[in-house]
């Protein structure tokens, strides 16, 4: 019999209950009625709560899907592209644009930080730009980006459809699209609002929207706008098979986040954060992010000297809690653990009381209840 392990990596994340219970319920037509009014009401539940006026899609897909998408109905063969990258998902735009023809500038942030606001400002004045990418939070560094401050940049480059990648961000750090002036913004089910993978949500306010109408025909077929556009005004038409129980699930997320609130979501998650990387520092780990760049949804945590990362993240495993390796130049020196969605403060005591055992197993010197204590008291306080 396999042994449960709490799944603390920087997505999925871990399932509560009533979101499982969601995914359990036995299938349905996906033109039911009663299927079609859950749908239409997740459809308009996720654009109310993220303020976005114009359409959102959500979708059976990926985050990578999501990334296509944005890029695929605003842009055509030959556009310049600015990719504001923070690190590796941040040049993952690169690839996805190339191939498409597009004429790409990069900047990049040296990881741990994040290209500043002012870089943005000077880039976007040297040439017309279709399209902007930018991670709210990318992934491999576990750094967040200003995309607040960004967007009031945006709003004096009229012809530059602002796209953030929220897929590890959405659900955990604020956002706003079009109190931020966010043209796109996608995110992922298995991030931040605590579902199973397989589904996107994509929000496109009306810059965006008019894009797509002004391309006129697009190459793509599963990922136009144009094709889902009548399925999210009235989900009991039909293009392409829904993920019936993906739906409820997510519907079930939103609910929770809408009871939570948004801002307060937020904020829990500013604080779980700050108390995770005062407990972790404790026990002589570095945190990649400098200070005032770090996300509140995930860490990526650098070993002090001595610890192996494969013996570390093997012995973590056998305690029952699995976290993630380091990316790029940080493969083998840093480990990265998630910290969003729907955890509680418990499951973050479980997570770093075995985090001590294991510290000490790799031969640290380790004072028993030192992580522990120092995040109970960091989450003790106002």
């Amino acid at each position: 019999m396999s042994k449960d392990v709490l799944v603390m990596i920087p997505g999925p994340t871990p399932v509560v209950r009533s979101i499982q219970n969601e995914m359990a319920r036995e299938v349905q037509a996906f033109g039911d009625p009663r299927f079609v009014s859950d749908y239409k009401e997740l459809i308009e539940d996720l654009g109310t709560l993220f303020n976005c006026s114009g359409k959102t899609f959500p979708l059976a897909g990926t985050g990578t899907l999501a990334m296509e998408m944005a890029v695929a109905n605003v842009t055509k063969k030959g556009d310049n592209v600015l990719i504001v990258s923070n690190g590796f998902f941040g040049d993952r735009f690169i690839e996805i644009c190339e191939r498409r023809g597009l004429n790409c500038d990069v900047l990049s942030a040296e990881w741990g930080t994040s290209v500043t606001p002012e870089e943005i400002e000077k880039k976007l004045a040297e040439k017309k730009y279709a399209a902007m990418t930018v991670s709210h939070v990318d992934t491999s560094t576990a750094v967040v980006a200003p995309i607040k401050e960004i967007g009031a940049i945006i709003k004096n480059h009229p012809e530059t459809v602002f796209i953030v990648d929220g897929v590890a961000a959405t659900g955990g750090e604020y956002a706003d699209v079009d109190g931020m002036g966010i043209d796109i913004m996608f995110t992922g089910s298995q991030k931040a609002f605590g579902v199973s993978p397989g589904m996107l949500v994509l929000w496109a306010g009306q810059k965006a929207l008019d894009r797509r109408k002004d391309l006129g025909s697009i190459p793509d077929y599963y990922i136009d706008f144009e094709k889902w556009l009548p399925v999210m005004d009235d989900p009991a038409k039909y293009f392409a098979t829904p993920a019936v129980n993906l739906v409820w699930a997510m519907k079930e997320a939103t609910a929770i986040i809408k009871e939570e609130g948004l801002q307060a979501r937020a904020d829990r998650h500013v604080k779980n954060a700050a108390a995770t990387r005062a407990a972790l520092r404790s026990l002589g780990f570095e945190i990649l992010a400098k200070e005032g760049h770090e996300a509140s949804t995930l860490s990526n945590v650098i070993y002090p000297e001595g610890i192996d990362d494969a013996q570390f993240r093997g012995k973590m495993l056998d305690k029952g809690v699995i976290v993630a390796g380091a990316l790029g130049a940080y493969a083998g020196k840093a480990f990265r653990l998630g910290h969003m969605g729907n955890i509680s403060e418990n499951t973050m005591v479980q997570v770093l009381s075995v985090l001590e055992k294991v510290v000490a197993e790799c031969g640290q010197d380790v004072k028993f209840g030192t992580a522990v204590g120092t995040y109970l008291s960091e989450m003790a306080t106002d």
